[in-house]
């Protein structure tokens, strides 16, 4: 198993699935990410692959700011970060932001919590059913102003629809959605007119007789 990906900020990597074809370079400002490529259910289709928590700090610290800086821009008050791998770059970003705390979100069941604050959840990775997405109660009367959503990736869009409806049940709208990586264009049809910013963009990636291609 490779150890080398999502560590570092490369210089010499030219965009795109690599020769080894299993690994896939993705531009982030002058440099370019090591992704690997993980194969989906049917086969025929590939995702580059981001799992935050296990990323170097460079890398996760360079997303960060990139994305605080989009984010900047529709000045929030508040960030709401999603589990689980939203939740480090959530905490990063508010710092960046200024803000002194977070509201994370949940699917651990803490036996304080309403059943009512609750939703359905899964995602392109974790699609299996029986997971729920929780908010603390007393999370509550911190959700004033202006809301950002902070995720690690939108693919399917599923797992940000169940934030969005989750929210929804406070009449929230969030101002902005942020995300390390926008992967395809799946996840557009659940965000309606909501604002997105990435901090960089993929594919998603097709099987063919040579290998991995995009589109």
């Amino acid at each position: 198993m490779r150890t080398d990906v999502w560590q570092s900020l490369h210089s010499d990597l030219p965009a795109g699935v690599q020769a080894d074809n299993e690994t896939y370079a993705v531009p982030f400002k002058n440099h370019t990410i090591l992704l690997p490529i993980r194969a989906l259910g049917d086969g025929e289709r590939g995702v580059a692959s981001l799992i935050l928590n296990q990323a170097s700090f460079t890398v996760l610290d360079a997303l960060a700011d990139g994305l605080a800086a989009q984010l900047a821009s529709h000045a929030p008050d508040v960030i709401v970060s999603v589990p689980t791998l939203g939740l480090p770059l959530g905490e990063a970003v508010a710092r960046r932001l200024g803000h002194s705390r977070m509201v994370p979100l949940s699917t651990s069941r803490k036996f304080w919590y309403d059943e009512s604050l609750s939703v359905d959840m899964s995602s392109i990775t974790s699609p299996g059913k029986g997971k729920r997405l929780y908010l603390d109660p007393r999370m509550v009367p911190l959700l004033k102003g202006r809301i950002a959503v902070v995720d690690d990736v939108l693919s399917s869009g599923s797992s940000i629809a169940s934030v969005l409806a989750l929210l929804k049940l406070l009449e929230i709208t969030p101002a902005v959605i942020g995300a390390a990586m926008l992967q395809g264009q799946g996840w557009a049809d659940h965000v309606g007119d909501c604002p997105v910013e990435g901090a960089f963009r993929t594919p998603i990636l097709r099987k063919t007789a040579d290998g991995w291609s995009a589109g």
